[in-house]
């Protein structure tokens, strides 16, 4: 080993020079002091090779060797120079867990939770990796100075595992060398690590949770820092980890503090959301959970096994056909059409039954009203537009059950790191496509999940692209023009290509974001990977439930208002001369055809000249260029307050009020006024253009502030008009 005459730094030497009496001295025990030096602790699995490595770094095998206070349980103790620093170096028993069962496990959880220290040397078996890193995880939670050894180097190359150094720094945010303590390879390296890492302020580490575990921390740790919350050097963040992992030291040191008053009841719902995921309220069962996901995460990222191992878990058979490099994006890409097809196919099954249900229902109420104005708000605004929300219930049931079947399964971890690579190429991270393809059930949600990405420019993109992930409000939208212009046997492949065409734009669109408004580098990538389970139908039932539940809220609060209001607008101002010239030219005509038509006539006529015509017609010359005459325009400008108020306002604009507008007659009335081009306009502009009120407020909220809402309303408006002006023209000449 180098001593401090080969340090070209005079000042350090100067200062080791005047240490170098205490240096190593030993007391009478036989103990030595390390004055003055780095003190290391290393700790590992037992069988990782720390004590050869101890040697090798050392250079010597005459450690000294004492035992804890108390127990009788040995450890290995030297004290070394290197590169002008001097070590403490401690060797702990091997443990494969801070959760402690055997003596040996007790003593080495004792001495890293209570004792000072400097840095952790945590050494891992490179053959072994995913069960090593089990206790680096947990580690790395205890918020000290860490740096891993890959051990065993030389074993990991002959049985063909080649590891990426740099991306495993990365995902862990830790130090880390590639050693042989057998071959006494990278010693040097490894020392210059431990005392850059021991000079250095402590940098928080990468750990990525589940995404559940992941929205509570970011509550928590948004919660304490509008409270201006600090505890000594940790971040806010490794303060939520620590309380909802419940970190005993922690939450003792904090618990007197007046924050918890408020702070307690948070953390009380986030753990009943956590036990909820995982159905269970063991916490030592929920961190295993978390780290051995995070653990699968990281050996998928770094690990080229170039020798298959002699026998693959349940897990890992199934990962290595669905995560496969080749077959694992249209395998997903199979599920999904399998899923669109379904929602289409069977959510059309009940249809007519419901319809058959609200129109009764309509005409059993309008039965008891008669005043003609107030029977038309109840029968034509609010049952009619309520229930043309609710006949497509069904779909969105489908959609949501196939979305929460993609989470319990553990599927959808894999199809985010399936998609990570690719996503890269179109400047997102591997973690949007959770909140992505949670956007095709509803915005809201996605715009919240979006919170577990890291880097705030990688969320922005995400939140700006969310929106055109078709979600199930558009869905009644999609239905009704595809059963209208398409035949059954292919209705569900439109579908199908409706959503993967948004989707597609959605990704042209991120590489845009990130390569005119949001520059940065690329953040790592790690997840848990939890194993393959059965699905939960505690779980499926209360995503489901959830969803649903607020769809019908939905439809009986906001939808319902803006019904009524849709109603009011396009019945309202009465031209009494316009009724009295038409009604006397009805009593005139003998034949029924005739009267029929001049009634629809006077009902056209009213609709121009309502207050809804009038928006309609100051918009249309915005619209004209997409073909979309006045009606197609307030449908579109409706659905601004709730993406189904565009369907019950085409059912009043087309319908005339006569035929409810989820019934088959509205899709052939529809079919007979559009034209083809202009139905594809018409669908390519509500799947870009802005989200509803709702999604647009919480927006608001997860991207920083209005400003952003402005930017949104002008990029999807502007994404909206230019695409379904090319999908207009461009089908006019097929």
């Amino acid at each position: 080993m180098a001593g401090c005459n080969s340090c070209e730094d005079v000042e350090l030497q100067n200062r080791v020079k005047e240490k170098k009496e205490n240096y190593c001295t030993f007391e009478n025990s036989g103990k030595p002091t390390g004055l003055g030096a780095i003190k290391v602790v290393m700790a590992g699995q037992p069988n990782v090779g720390k004590s050869m490595l101890i040697n090798a770094l050392s250079g010597t095998n005459k450690g000294k060797v004492g035992n804890f206070s108390g127990v009788t349980v040995d450890s290995l103790e030297v004290c070394f120079e290197h590169h002008c620093h001097k070590f403490d170096l401690i060797d702990l028993p091997g443990t494969y867990s801070l959760e402690a069962f055997s003596q040996e496990e007790i003593v080495a959880k004792d001495f890293l939770l209570n004792e000072d220290y400097d840095v952790i040397i945590n050494v891992v078996d490179s053959t072994n990796l995913e069960r090593n890193l089990l206790l680096t995880t947990e580690l790395l939670e205890l918020n000290k100075k860490v740096v891993v050894a890959l051990n065993m180097a030389d074993e990991a190359r002959s049985d063909g595992i080649d590891i990426d150094l740099a991306q495993f720094k990365k995902l862990l945010g830790v130090d880390a060398v590639i050693v042989s303590a057998k071959n006494k390879e990278g010693i040097d390296e490894l020392l210059d690590t431990v005392h850059t890492v021991a000079d250095n302020a402590r940098e928080p580490n990468n750990l990525v949770y589940s995404d559940f575990l992941e929205e509570e921390i970011i509550k928590v740790e948004k919660f304490l820092s509008e409270r201006g919350f600090s505890y000594k050097d940790l971040t806010n963040r490794e303060v939520a980890i620590a309380l909802l992992l419940k970190n005993e030291k922690v939450y003792k040191q904090i618990h007197e503090n007046p924050i918890m008053v408020e702070l307690f009841p948070l953390i009380q719902d986030a753990l009943e959301h956590i036990y909820t995921h995982l159905e269970t309220k063991d916490i030592n069962e929920i961190k295993a959970i978390e780290h051995n996901g995070i653990a699968r995460g990281v050996v998928l990222e770094v690990v080229n096994q170039k020798a298959q191992p002699k026998s693959l878990s349940l897990t890992q058979k199934i990962d290595s056909v669905l995560v496969h490099k080749l077959f694992g994006l249209p395998i997903f890409l199979l599920f999904m059409w399998l899923l669109f097809q379904a929602t289409f196919e069977f959510g059309n099954l009940p249809m007519e039954y419901i319809d058959s249900a609200i129109g009764a229902f309509g005409d059993f109420i309008g039965g008891f009203i008669s005043n003609d104005d107030i029977r038309s708000l109840v029968v034509d605004g609010i049952i009619s537009g309520v229930g043309a929300v609710l006949l497509f219930l069904p779909n969105i049931i489908i959609l949501y059950i196939g979305i929460a079947l993609l989470e319990t399964t553990g599927y959808m971890s894999r199809v985010a790191f399936l998609l990570d690579g690719f996503f890269h190429k179109f400047g997102l991270h591997g973690k949007s496509f959770i909140p992505l393809v949670t956007g095709f059930g509803c915005s809201v949600p996605a715009y919240m999940a979006a919170r577990t990405l890291k880097s705030e420019k990688d969320r922005l993109i995400t939140l700006f692209i969310i929106g055109f992930m078709s979600c199930g409000a558009r869905l009644p939208i999609y239905v009704l023009f595809t059963g209208a212009f398409f035949s059954q046997s292919v209705a569900g492949n439109v579908l199908f290509l409706i959503y993967v065409s948004g989707a597609i734009f959605g990704l042209i669109m991120a590489k845009l974001l990130r390569v005119l408004v949001f520059r940065s580098k690329d953040e790592p990538f790690v997840m848990e990977m939890p194993k393959y389970r059965l699905p939960s139908f505690k779980l499926i039932w209360h995503t489901v439930y959830s969803n649903a539940k607020g769809y019908i809220k939905k439809a009986g609060t906001f939808i319902l208002l803006a019904s009524m209001f849709v109603w009011f607008a396009s019945n309202y101002p009465k031209n009494s001369n316009l009724e009295l010239t038409y009604q006397s030219k009805i009593e005139k005509t003998d034949s029924s055809e005739e009267k029929k038509s001049l009634a629809l006539e006077l009902k056209q006529k009213e609709l121009e000249q309502s207050y809804l015509g009038q928006i309609g017609k100051a918009t249309e010359p915005f619209f004209a260029p997409l073909g979309f005459d006045w009606r197609l325009s307030v449908a579109l400008e409706a659905g601004l307050a709730a993406k189904e108020v565009v369907v019950s306002t085409l059912g009043v604009l087309y319908s005339i009020g006569e035929v409810d507008e989820s019934s088959h007659s509205l899709k052939e009335i529809i079919a007979k006024e559009l034209t083809l081009p202009v139905a594809v306009s018409f669908i390519v502009f509500v799947m870009l253009y802005l989200p509803c009120f709702a999604a647009s407020m919480v927006f608001a909220k997860e991207s920083g502030g209005f400003k952003y809402v402005v930017y949104l309303f002008v990029f999807t408006t502007t994404a909206a008009w230019v695409m379904s002006f090319i999908a207009y023209r461009v089908t006019l000449l097929l």
